[in-house]
């Protein structure tokens, strides 16, 4: 199973969004897919149909109790996507995770376990603490949606700053599969200024395919469905089918033959 960290400690940046459409994007193309909610706002729990009643078990439990992922997770409406919800105990995970043994390893220990699913998308929260770290541990390659904003950069550079960190003290096979452009708008002059520069200094690690701004992609968490089920033809919808076929052919042989 190939592990893929969604992450920016920017809060806003269509993080959770990219994670709940290219998850739903793999299932449709026959993955079996794994999502871990590691955000205590559980924005992909909800976001991907998961209610509270459904949360008897969660990723505080996989971090903290070291439960296995086949008792932490639960199907989705969507064949092939399953799900490790969050709930407000993992706010909580921060504090506990610091005085136990592993605190940086538990959720790989937990992933190299899982025999169920072929890829894994872990949403990671808008912060770079230990459920971060956890996360940027376990995984094979980061995923960085980034806002086209100014401040975005900054906040970008930071990112890239920990993950030599962590493949320097944790992982050193940890990669940069992509960045991807979130919430472009082709009216604003300073959308293009930013993917310009982006672009300038990363070069193939920027994803060709952006994700517009799009009021579907908005709404769809509010009925519980990604949007590629919600509007399956909506600009947004679109850009994240192309964007799962861009980030397929970035996969090794060897993962996208499993």
């Amino acid at each position: 199973m190939i592990t893929i960290a969604v992450a920016n400690q920017k809060g806003g940046v269509g993080k959770t969004t990219t994670a709940i459409n290219i998850a739903t994007a793999l299932a449709a193309t026959g993955w079996k897919v794994l999502m871990i909610d590691l955000d205590p706002q559980g924005n992909a729990s909800t976001g991907i149909g998961v209610g509270a009643a459904e949360r008897e078990y969660s990723s505080y439990d996989l971090l903290i109790d070291q439960a296995s992922i086949a008792s932490c997770a639960v199907p989705t409406r969507i064949p092939g996507l399953d799900v490790v919800p969050a709930t407000v105990d993992l706010s909580g995970a921060e504090v506990e995770l610091v005085s136990v043994d592993n605190r940086t390893g538990r959720l790989r220990s937990a992933i190299a376990a899982d025999a169920g699913h072929d890829i894994c998308l872990i949403d990671c929260p808008p912060s770079l603490g230990l459920l971060t770290l956890n996360a940027l541990t376990a995984a094979d390659a980061l995923l960085v949606p980034l806002q086209c904003e100014f401040f975005a950069l900054e906040g970008l550079s930071q990112l890239l700053q920990t993950v030599e960190r962590v493949q320097e003290r944790f992982n050193p096979d940890l990669g940069i599969l992509g960045i991807v452009l979130t919430m472009y708008d082709r009216r604003n002059r300073l959308t293009d200024q930013v993917a310009e520069d982006v672009r300038s200094c990363l070069h193939d690690l920027v994803f060709e395919s952006v994700i517009p701004r799009n009021v579907r992609l908005s709404e769809a968490p509010s009925h519980g469905m990604p949007a590629l089920i919600y509007d399956h033809a909506c600009a947004g919808s679109q850009a994240y089918m192309k964007l799962a076929r861009e980030l397929i052919g970035r996969l090794p042989e060897r993962r996208k033959a499993a």
